[in-house]
């Protein structure tokens, strides 16, 4: 786990530093060679531990292998001498995945690709628990992007229930939490995941639009049937109630089957007279 290093103002190191390289050059003056060598290795010493930390960068310090603490202030500092420092960037970062072609819950191959904003939160674990956290984070999130993409249909055409296409916000919010869970073993916090690329594989993509194109039509008929039957109750109760004509069962259906062909109709109504009667 990540825990901050030991650290004091560098400028307070570099006048204890300047103190020490003064003091060395009094004593060698003096004949006292040998506490004058020593103080020079000792400003040697002290002046390892200076560092200096950029902003949005942290220090992760290790002591001949053992780790002693991170610097996440920015500012010259003066930390434990003789310890390795390894850079790390604390800046929020994209990335970006290749287009991934998978097989959705229906098995239709389908083409997706998505970006991952993330951000180091533990250095020690970015650095320690994990080769390579960029390479990781990169391997996890297509892993995870293929897993979202097979728990859901491209598209739901009469079912209810959630789709890659239809519900992007909640596949993104699934994406990000398993992103999360994934990469907490390296240090890495998913501030947002994005579907930046979804369709269907070029193989299947001209039979899944005639599908959209006839299950478009199949709900627009639907549609103008619900209003055309309502409009043929408006009409034979607005003749019955008002008395202008007495229908019976056969002229009712007569009726019914005359104006639903002329409203649900593509073409416009031709129509004919009929000069004698209905029986």
């Amino acid at each position: 786990m990540e825990r901050k290093a030991w650290m004091v103002n560098g400028f307070l190191g570099l006048l204890l530093v300047l103190l020490l390289a003064v003091g060395a050059v009094l004593l060698f003056l003096s004949g006292g060679i040998v506490a004058g060598i020593v103080l020079v290795l000792v400003s040697i010493v002290v002046f390892s531990g200076i560092t200096i930390v950029q902003p949005n960068e942290a220090k992760v310090l290790t002591f001949f292998g053992r780790y002693v603490g991170s610097i996440q202030e920015s500012g010259m500092w003066l930390a434990t001498p003789i310890t390795a420092r390894r850079k790390i960037s604390l800046r929020v970062r994209n990335f970006n995945s290749k287009m991934l072609k998978v097989n959705d819950v229906e098995g239709n191959p389908v083409e997706i690709a998505a970006v991952v904003v993330f951000k180091v939160m533990d250095t020690a674990k970015a650095l320690f628990d994990v080769d390579d956290y960029e390479k990781f984070v990169e391997i996890q999130s297509e892993t995870a992007l293929r897993h979202v993409a097979t728990k859901y249909p491209y598209d739901i055409f009469e079912e209810e229930g959630y789709s890659l296409r239809g519900n992007a916000e909640e596949v993104a919010g699934e994406l990000a939490r398993e992103l999360q869970v994934r990469l907490k073993v390296a240090g890495v916090e998913v501030i947002e995941a994005r579907l930046t690329h979804l369709a269907y594989a070029m193989e299947i993509a001209g039979a899944m639009l005639q599908r959209q194109q006839a299950t478009a039509i199949l709900a627009a008929r639907k549609k103008i049937v619900e209003g055309a039957v309502g409009m043929v109750q408006l009409a034979i109760s607005h003749l019955e109630r008002d008395g202008i004509v007495q229908l019976d069962e056969e002229r009712k259906a007569t009726m019914v089957n005359n104006l639903l062909v002329a409203i649900v109709s593509d073409r416009a109504a031709q129509p004919v007279i009929n000069t004698g009667s209905l029986y």
